[in-house]
């Protein structure tokens, strides 16, 4: 079995020390490298090229925006998780906007940082519910519909289900844990998905939720349902 490759930067030894310590665990992640501020981490993720780099924000020399922005300017295919304990949302927009996959809050449980390397390892984004809550939030008063959306029988046509497994991806949860939640398999949630897509005419599970919340299928509160 092939490896998810990842390498760990945060200036404090103790925490890089205890996110390998967590990873070692897991059969299928292996800690390739380790870096104390942003320089460090851009040179590893160029000589290691790993699937996943996890960042802090706050770190010496370069920060984590700077090295976020360097590491998928060099290495688009790494996957940068941010781990840190800033929620403000100057961080929080400019990180997603320099390319950062997931964005993590330090007070999650240890089972949450290795799914959410499995996660954007496999191109899904994650997102702590405190930072999803600020990016829809910031989406949801806003009116109007965006020109690529469906037509408003479509997005009336959505099922139950449909908007169930809707509503469970904009709590952040990934393809596989909503199947788990519901009792379906992966690929029926897979196909929800694609049929929600298609009502909505959206290309992503952000999309959706975007334009669910500025067509009222989906309330703010719907990211309490964890």
């Amino acid at each position: 079995m092939e490896k998810i490759s990842v390498i760990i930067a945060d200036d404090h030894a103790v925490v890089r020390e205890g996110t390998r310590h967590i990873l070692d665990q897991e059969p299928d992640i292996e800690v390739v490298g380790e870096a104390a501020n942003g320089v460090e981490a851009v040179a590893l993720v160029q000589q290691l090229n790993p699937q996943v780099a996890i960042v802090d924000i706050s770190m010496p020399v370069m920060g984590g925006i700077e090295a976020t922005e360097r590491i998928k300017a060099a290495c688009p295919g790494t996957a940068v998780l941010i781990l840190t304990s800033y929620d403000d949302d100057r961080y929080v927009f400019a990180l997603l906007a320099a390319g950062a996959a997931g964005y993590l809050l330090k007070d999650v449980p240890s089972a949450e940082v290795v799914r959410a390397v499995r996660c954007v390892s496999a191109g899904e984004p994650v997102l702590h519910p405190a930072i999803a809550r600020k990016v829809l939030a910031r989406f949801a008063p806003q009116a109007g519909v965006p020109e690529n959306a469906g037509s408003p029988d479509d997005q009336g046509a959505l099922t139950e289900r449909e908007r169930q497994v809707l509503r469970l991806a904009a709590c952040g949860m990934s393809n596989a844990r909503i199947a788990e939640h519901l009792y379906l398999s992966l690929r029926t949630v897979q196909a929800h998905l694609t049929q929600t897509f298609n009502k909505l005419g959206v290309g992503s599970r952000t999309e959706a939720v975007i334009v669910g919340l500025r067509q009222g299928i989906l309330k703010l509160d719907d990211l309490d349902e964890r």
